[in-house]
């Protein structure tokens, strides 16, 4: 008699099970996480340390090599461009399973981009997904093929597939249905009832304490990944985390600030400095209807706080060097995008003064007054975990200082801060990161789109609220479906000057990626790409504690 299928299945699965457990190099990988993820859904993601988690346990169909910066297939065997650009299609490798062991099938696949798609979801992702207006087009063609149409050519249409993750239709269709999948998949979900298409598959969530992951059996690369799992240790405080790295209680350590790579590299430790990331930091004001502060929407008023500003003494005193001070979002770590011959003046305090009287706005008796007699002064949101960022917050208030602005850093657990900033609209002003998911334009259309669920300034807007964000909704859009890379780049640098010019945020520094590891970790290839560490977490390894 022949096995039935379930048998054969159940016989596939514990051989997995054994050869994992048998693999060399294995052991647990000991991660620091500054903040605590807030979400496992990565439908609804935002915030670093949850895409951080989640990025391990699910899988693209197209993937960047973060060393390369090239894409390769990923659960895709094959992704092929036709029809001028406007038609993909994607063959999925055979006999890929969930972590849970479900098969996954282009069912999945439509599904994923029919919850990402949904408006009703409000996914970052969205933005990516609409191409002139119309978002892109999902059929199954049969259990293997699934075709994309856009509605005009998409302009690296294979890197968008990078941050699309693949959701299991067997667990989350329902929620999907009843209109609950953004709730779906909280932190108090069990482990068992989490599937990814990832390296690893969720173990234990202790709220607080870490994040365990296990290796994921089902896999689709072989060999497996040769660790046993992923342990993401919350450890706000960088000192404590710093003296467990060193002590031997941590593997590796992301980003690093100057002060500690320093200590890192005096006890012999490897310390690997990538330059300027595509990261920045800056201050963004909350000019939404009903916001408090008017001041925040004249741009003379926001140009004038940019030239107050001293970069070079952050980048000198805050970073030891190790940041770029920069006047835009594209960092000079991002060799492709960056806009050369962008205005980058010096700090000049009385140029800043004379468009403040220019506006309107006088001094009296060493206090800013607007033209209505109120004293200019308002609260900055700046993250309690980032010692750098509160830095900065405090080196701003004395360069404002100077105009005779009063601001008040208020630091914020990294959570309660990106709810306050991206949900509860509670905020004059914040202190925030971002970039580095990738170098392409397209992957910050979420923020650049006056309709972005990260437009912070002004999020999610039905119709664009001033003529320059409507041109700069417009010269997005278009580079979308422009195929040339110079006629691209024009696009894209004139989006760079809009920004510039109309300063809905303060631009302040790039800092350098720097990491460390124990010297126990093997296939360590650190990147300027997020994740710079875990990238390729399925083929680092550990070498035995000495």
């Amino acid at each position: 008699m022949f096995p039935s299928r379930i048998a054969l299945e159940a016989r596939l699965s514990a051989v997995l099970l054994l050869a994992a457990a048998l693999l060399p190099g294995a052991g647990i990988l000991r991660i620091a996480q500054r903040a605590e993820a807030k979400t496992l859904n990565p439908v609804t993601v935002l915030d670093s340390a949850s895409r951080e988690v989640l990025q391990r346990l699910h899988a693209d169909l197209v993937t960047i090599n973060r060393s390369t910066l090239r894409t390769e297939p990923a659960l895709a065997e094959s992704a092929t461009a036709s029809q001028g650009g406007k038609r993909y299609t994607i063959r999925l490798r055979p006999g890929l399973r969930f972590s849970d062991g479900h098969p996954f099938t282009a069912d999945d696949v439509v599904f994923s981009f029919g919850v990402y798609l949904d408006p009703a979801v409000a996914s970052p992702q969205r933005d990516l997904l609409v191409v002139h207006g119309q978002p892109i087009g999902v059929r199954k063609i049969d259990e293997l093929t699934v075709v994309f149409d856009t509605a005009a050519p998409y302009a690296a249409t294979d890197r968008l597939f990078d941050s699309v993750s693949m959701l299991p239709r067997h667990k989350l269709e329902a929620a999907w249905r009843a209109g609950k999948i953004r709730d779906a998949w909280s932190i108090t979900t069990p482990p068992a009832d989490v599937a990814g298409m990832g390296p690893f598959r969720l173990k234990e969530y202790r709220p607080g304490e870490h994040v365990l992951l296990e290796r994921n059996p089902y896999y689709y690369r072989h060999p497996l990944p040769k660790l046993d799992g992923l342990l993401f240790r919350l450890q706000p405080d960088e000192d404590t985390q710093l003296a467990r790295f060193v002590s031997g209680e941590l593997d590796v350590l992301t980003r690093l600030n100057p002060q500690a790579a320093a200590y890192v590299e005096s006890r012999g430790l490897q310390v690997a400095d990538l330059g300027p990331g595509l990261g920045y930091d800056f201050v963004c004001f909350n000019t939404a209807p009903g916001a408090r502060m008017d001041w925040f929407s004249q741009p003379g008023f926001i140009r004038a706080l940019s030239l107050a500003v001293d970069r070079q003494a952050m980048s000198k005193l805050i970073f030891s060097g190790r940041a770029a001070p920069i006047w835009g979002h594209v960092s000079p770590g991002n060799r492709l995008w960056f806009h050369s011959a962008l205005p980058r003046p010096p700090r000049d305090v009385s140029e800043a003064r004379r468009l403040l009287a220019s506006a309107g706005f006088r001094l009296e008796r060493g206090s800013l007054k607007d033209q209505a007699g109120r004293a200019v002064a308002f609260s900055v949101l700046v993250s309690a975990s980032s010692a750098e960022r509160q830095q900065m917050a405090v080196m701003l208030r004395e360069d404002w200082r100077e105009l005779g602005i009063a601001m008040t850093p208020v630091p914020l657990e990294f959570r309660s801060l990106i709810e306050r900033v991206t949900s509860a609209r509670q905020f004059e002003a914040c202190l925030l990161g971002l970039g580095g998911g990738d170098a392409d334009p397209n992957s910050e259309l979420n923020v650049w789109l006056s309709s972005g669920a990260m437009h912070l300034w002004n999020q999610a807007q039905k119709a664009p609220a001033t003529g320059w964000e409507r041109e700069l909704d417009e010269l997005m859009r278009r580079q979308i479906t422009e195929i040339r890379p110079a006629n691209r780049k024009q696009l894209y640098d004139r989006v760079q000057e809009i920004i510039a010019a109309q300063t809905p945020m303060v631009f302040l520094a790039s800092p350098h990626v720097v990491v460390a590891q124990s010297g126990r970790v093997r296939n360590f290839r650190p990147a300027i790409l997020d994740h710079h560490t875990l990238w390729n977490a399925d083929e680092l390894y550990l070498t035995p504690e000495p």
